[in-house]
């Protein structure tokens, strides 16, 4: 005899009954061993030599190469960025010369190595032994300069990074640009606005906002493309703890301070970013309706204002 519909079981009363599984378990025990592992390499391992590693994490000449290292990131970041939107720009234009210059730009440099550039430019002498501005072919000069005066290894290590970067950097804000609504600039070009003027008021800084996250991974990894300028004996942070473990032959706790300086870095750079990422979210959604789209009245008010 069949149970009348309210003595029946409903759903909610069936408890979930939960399964082991057994390559939950596995893991769970190959990480254990893998953190005591790593754990008795770090810590207990008398190799390691922390004291040593303390009595240099602020060493003087460990601390001047930070300071170099920072400074390399710095000024590659602003001068790759600074090439970066004249070749984007260049690339959305409407002249073939233009486009073909910045497309050329971005292929070569984008293809080639920083490491490979660094080292050409600081033996630009072998090829160029003098810098001059005058008459082309052989005309008189007005101004010369010894390239090895010029190229020094800290230039020749800034030109390789921001030449790098800067071709990434054109990639990106081109894709920035373009994910700029169509909508915006007829709404813009009604209000009489011209070309560089839209561009500068309404396309470039939302486009910058689109490619803050790609940046700051960008400006991550220039932190750590710096080492690379240890090859030109520029005393950067790697170079300088180089410096001191072959005087001192302790090259493992010097290997130490370098990397424990470069994940210090790499946490606070983090750290800004998605701070920033956070502020720019909070402001694009304060400026957007509540459909989430642009409001052209507020477009039309702000460059009224502007104008």
């Amino acid at each position: 005899m069949s149970q009348p519909p309210s003595q029946r079981p409903s759903i909610h009363d069936v408890k979930a009954i939960a399964i082991p599984k057994i390559g939950h378990w596995v893991g769970g025990v190959a990480l254990a061993v893998f953190v005591v592992i790593f754990l008795q390499v770090l810590v207990i391992n008398k190799n390691m030599q922390w004291e040593v590693v303390g009595q240099y994490m602020f060493n003087r000449s460990i601390l001047s190469g930070l300071g170099t290292t920072l400074l390399l990131t710095f000024l590659a970041m602003v001068l790759g960025l600074l090439i970066g939107v004249i070749l984007a720009v260049m690339r959305l234009s409407g002249s073939k010369v233009f486009q073909a210059a910045s497309w050329g730009w971005i292929w070569f440099f984008r293809g080639v190595p920083p490491l490979v550039q660094m080292v050409f430019w600081y033996n630009l002498a072998l090829l160029l032994p003098e810098i001059s501005i005058g008459v082309p072919f052989d005309g008189p000069k007005l101004i010369s300069w010894q390239t090895n005066d010029l190229i020094t290894p800290f230039s020749a290590a800034i030109m390789g990074l921001a030449f790098t970067e800067s071709a990434y950097a054109a990639e990106m804000i081109r894709a920035g640009i373009q994910a700029v609504s169509g909508g915006q600039t007829e709404a813009a070009a009604t209000l009489g606005m011209t070309r560089w003027q839209l561009m500068r008021r309404i396309v470039l800084p939302q486009a910058l906002r689109i490619v803050i996250p790609p940046i700051g991974n960008d400006t991550i990894s220039m932190l750590k493309f710096t080492s690379l300028v240890s090859v030109l004996a520029l005393p950067d942070l790697l170079y300088s703890a180089q410096l001191v473990y072959a005087r001192t032959y302790q090259t493992v706790p010097l290997l130490l301070v370098a990397t424990i300086w470069y994940l210090v870095l790499t946490t606070i750079l983090t750290i800004v970013e998605h701070a920033v990422e956070h502020r720019l979210k909070s402001e694009h959604h304060s400026s957007t309706g509540k459909s989430g789209g642009f409001s052209f009245f507020r477009l039309f008010g702000r460059q009224q204002e502007a104008l």
